[in-house]
């Protein structure tokens, strides 16, 4: 892992949710601490919410249908909220989106905060709400978001099957942030895990002092329409001035 000083750490317990502003230049390190987790994450101009985390943009323009290294993360005004600099784990998934509260009940039960305190059923969809309830963001400015560490392959008929044994401990994968970014996060199931009982996979979360970005960085030069995208994020910091950086 290519990571520089560390800032901060600390460990996301599974089923939970939390959200903080990445600032450019800082890297996220996400670390699979007992194998098996996923991470629900999506990305906001914390300047302008508006702007946010585009599945369909981050796919077409790189030509993928999975998220690794060299990958970016794109906005929907064709700027790069973060590259992923560092995987071991090789596949992320990014078109699956969230469980919500029926599906919870029906494959978990549905175990409210009420009666079960830290140990309710939680889904991805109202953890996003939660979090983002505290920067003004609510149901629709929900979009289609990231599960790391979770696989989803599709086959030539279109069926989608979660690889249960994708995700080992100590997997890890760094996202370097491009520009200041609002992060949401939550450690809920992916809507396609069969377990039989809810999943509580725990995840590291290691903030880092990233690299200066090269002109021969890896993301950077990984496809043409990356170094288009970097470009973007060159021309807004300069309009937006230092308050942006």
């Amino acid at each position: 892992m290519p990571g520089g000083e560390t800032l901060y750490e600390t460990t996301l317990d599974g089923g939970k949710h939390w959200s903080t502003t990445m600032r450019r230049g800082t890297s996220l390190r996400l670390v699979d601490l007992e194998g098996g987790a996923n991470v629900g994450m999506l990305c906001y101009n914390p300047q302008n919410l508006l702007e946010r985390y585009n599945a369909p943009d981050t796919l077409k323009c790189q030509h993928t249908f999975k998220l690794t290294r060299g990958h970016c993360l794109y906005s929907d005004m064709g700027r790069i909220f973060c590259s992923i600099v560092a995987d071991d784990v090789g596949w992320h998934d990014t078109v699956s989106g969230n469980t919500n509260k029926a599906i919870v009940a029906a494959r978990w039960g549905l175990k409210p905060y009420q009666e079960h305190r830290n140990d309710w059923t939680l889904n991805g969809h109202d953890s996003f709400l939660v979090e983002g309830g505290k920067y003004g963001l609510g149901r629709r400015d929900l979009a289609a978001n990231v599960n790391w560490f979770s696989k989803v392959a599709v086959a030539e008929d279109g069926a989608m099957a979660f690889d249960s044994t994708h995700a080992k401990p100590g997997g890890a994968i760094e996202l370097r942030f491009e520009m200041d970014t609002l992060v949401l996060m939550h450690t809920c199931p992916h809507p396609l895990n069969p377990a039989s009982s809810y999943p509580r996979k725990p995840v590291g979360l290691q903030f880092l002092k990233a690299d200066p970005l090269a002109e021969d960085d890896f993301c950077r030069n990984f496809r043409p329409e990356n170094g288009r995208g970097f470009r973007n994020n060159d021309i807004y910091h300069l309009c937006a001035g230092e308050s942006a950086c």
